[in-house]
């Protein structure tokens, strides 16, 4: 039945062949309605629509994310790479074209690079530096904790050596034994603000107003000559009432901050005698000259030492500087060698004469019999002897031996090791800063802080010639302590900026190591 079917099937096509007829081919169902295939349609451009609208969505979260990642995560102190290496980057010397452009497509014709070419060393010298500033760290990092610990022991010791040096003075004079502790407490509240003031202050914004700054001393120091008070056979005060303020102290403040910008400005000009130490000499020469109108020798050393020591750092020609320090000398000796000066050097050079321990010589006499009495551990606290009327100025000039009295060789040794660790992590700040102003500045406050500690130490243990300046931190005065503490700030906030070492020289892993290369060698 089924070979029939097929054979009439067969049949049937050959006939419709034979008469031309096309085949017509059978339309199978296609199981989707013209309504169902637009709804498809619909739900298609839906599940599109609705994918682009999580696609942004998630796009505008991971944006967000990142965003708030950004801006809310802790900016880390990162660790600066070499100098020589970031000057030598491969985008530094383009950024520096870039820069220079403008600067130097006057002088010739052609392309930047062309005339970056013709700039002498001094000029892209001065680019690279300028470049290197706009590349510093701007987020301050920790300060330098030990530096803030040795000058708050430092002023904890002055308090209470003020307190016992002074308590005979100011209890027979004002009725209170406390009369000058009370004030210098009032300084040490002032000087902290401001130290904590300075502290918190980029120092690179000093710069702006170094000048201004000279421009407020320099008439100071004329006026307080005219106007100021005579004591002690020097006018350096002026005094308002029970207040009063030494114009010389702000000075070697105020100077510092000029010269640090000054001598970054010159770059290697500095090593030029006409424009680097014929004003350096002039700009310092005037000051000294005030500074020794007043009569105060001991200020005008420290600030004669502050600023050769910046001049020095930033790279003076050696035969240059011996000479400015010849010239100096030609200045200094006739001044030294007049007046009250004189004797105080012949006491230096006969300190037991006996014709001169009860005249020239006495408050050097008194110093010495002070420490001597003190021993190796002192008479205990408050037990001095010589603050009760035979050594002149205890707790100003003489404090040191006030307190090697008291306090013995140990106390005395104390705050030497102090002020060396101030020395030690003042210059470690001026090594490790990255900008030359930072490390002239640091250099400058250094020098006055440590070289005025050692004049008056020196000044009480016979070393040098006996001379008027306050010990830093410990004697009494206000506008000395205020202006310490503030230059005290200025170092801490230059500790902020300062480039660590991925080793640091005294770690336990640096010196295991030094170890082991010493033994490799004296094995081989």
């Amino acid at each position: 039945m089924s070979q029939k079917k097929a054979k009439s099937v067969k049949g049937r096509q050959s006939e419709r062949a034979a008469a031309g007829r096309p085949r017509k081919e059978r339309a199978f169902p296609i199981g989707r309605s013209p309504a169902l295939e637009a709804a498809r349609q619909r739900v298609g451009q839906q599940s599109e629509k609705a994918r682009g609208q999580t696609t942004r969505r998630q796009q505008r979260m991971s944006n967000a994310a990142e965003a708030s990642a950004f801006r809310y995560a802790p900016a880390a102190k990162k660790r600066l790479p070499p100098m020589q290496d970031r000057l030598n980057a491969p985008g530094v010397f383009s950024q520096l074209t870039e820069m220079s452009e403008g600067l130097f497509s006057s002088r010739k014709g052609g392309s930047a690079v062309q005339d970056i070419e013709s700039v002498d060393e001094d000029e892209l010298e001065k680019l690279r530096e300028l470049d290197l500033e706009l590349r510093l760290p701007r987020v301050p990092g920790k300060f330098d904790s030990v530096l803030l610990v040795v000058v708050l022991l430092l002023l904890m010791i002055g308090l209470i050596m003020v307190y016992s040096a002074s308590s005979f003075i100011s209890a027979r004079a004002y009725g209170s034994p406390s009369y000058f502790f009370q004030r210098q407490l009032i300084s040490a509240l002032l000087g902290v603000i401001a130290m904590l003031v300075t502290m918190r202050i980029d120092y690179r914004i000093w710069r702006r107003f170094s000048l201004v700054g000279m421009a407020i001393v320099l008439p100071l120091l004329v006026l307080v000559l005219v106007f100021g008070t005579n004591a002690y056979g020097a006018s350096r005060w002026f005094t308002l009432g029970p207040l009063s303020f030494q114009p010389s102290e702000l000075t070697k403040l105020a100077l510092s901050l000029y010269i640090a910008d000054w001598l970054a400005r010159k770059g290697n000009q500095v090593r030029s005698f006409l424009y680097g130490l014929t004003p350096f000499v002039l700009l310092v020469g005037l000051i000294l000259g005030l500074v020794l109108l007043e009569n105060d020798m001991g200020t005008a050393i420290v600030i004669a030492g502050l600023a050769t020591a910046m001049f020095f750092t930033a790279g003076a020609n050696i035969a240059q500087f011996l000479l400015a320090v010849g010239c100096g000398l030609l200045v200094f000796v006739p001044l030294a060698f007049r007046g009250y000066r004189f004797y105080r050097i012949l006491g230096f050079l006969n300190p037991l004469k006996p014709e001169f321990i009860t005249n020239i010589n006495l408050q050097l006499y008194q110093s010495l019999l002070a420490l001597g009495s003190g021993g190796f551990f002192g008479l205990s606290l408050g037990a001095s002897r010589q603050k009760t009327g035979y050594l002149p100025f205890p707790h100003i000039d003489s404090i040191f031996a006030i307190l090697g009295e008291e306090l013995g060789f140990v106390g005395g040794a104390i705050v030497i090791v102090l002020f060396l660790a101030l020395a030690f992590r003042g210059f470690r700040l001026a090594r490790r800063t990255q900008d030359v102003y930072g490390a002239l500045l640091a250099t400058g406050l250094t020098t006055w802080l440590v070289l005025q500690a050692a004049v008056n130490i020196g000044a009480s243990t016979a070393s040098v010639p006996y001379t008027g300046v306050p010990l830093p931190f410990i004697s009494y005065g206000g506008t000395s302590l205020i202006v310490s503490l503030a230059a005290v700030g200025v170092l801490l906030n230059i500790s902020r900026y300062i480039q660590e070492p991925e080793i640091p020289l005294l770690s336990r892993r640096t010196i295991t190591e030094t170890f082991r290369l010493k033994r490799r060698k004296s094995d081989l």
